[in-house]
């Protein structure tokens, strides 16, 4: 398993689909995931610290984890089959582990929040990761600058 980074959220133009994009801790490779708007928003609620009057899903879903004393240990994009991420959360109470399938973008809205770190599997990025040299690097602090401004608003259809 290789530590990720979650560079952030951004809507791909020109088909307007957002994707979160995570990056090598150690590295210099980037794993573009394809996700929905409503999970776009919540990743970015969360990165921007926003907090809503009531709880959204994965604000409940932590909540919940929280109270009955279960800690999430980690997420990791496990495999990419027929052109669909995998994900899972390992979760930990008392001392049984156990893993839950999950979509990337649900494991990482949810990590978001519990400050917990996200790994992917080797095959995956072997298969699926990019890589940015040097000049495109412009490209990546200006979607830096993006997640700065950017508003739950941007993702709606």
């Amino acid at each position: 398993m290789i530590e990720m980074e979650l560079t952030g959220v951004r809507v791909e133009l020109p088909t307007n689909q957002p994707i979160v994009l995570l990056r090598e801790r150690e590295g210099d490779r980037y794993l573009p995931i394809w996700i929905g708007a409503a999970e776009a928003a919540a990743i970015a609620l969360s990165l921007q610290g926003v907090v809503t009057p009531r709880p959204m899903t994965h604000d409940l879903m932590k909540n919940i984890l929280e109270d009955l004393a279960v800690r999430v240990r980690r997420i990791v994009v496990t495999e990419l089959r027929d052109s669909t991420f995998y994900a899972t959360i390992e979760l930990e109470r008392d001392d049984a582990t156990i893993e839950v399938s999950s979509r990337p973008s649900d494991a990482i809205a949810l990590a978001v929040r519990m400050s917990v770190p996200i790994y992917a599997s080797e095959e995956v990025l072997d298969e699926a990761a990019i890589l940015i040299p040097g000049e495109e690097e412009e490209e990546v602090e200006r979607f830096r600058e993006f997640l700065d401004n950017v508003s739950p608003e941007d993702f709606a259809t």
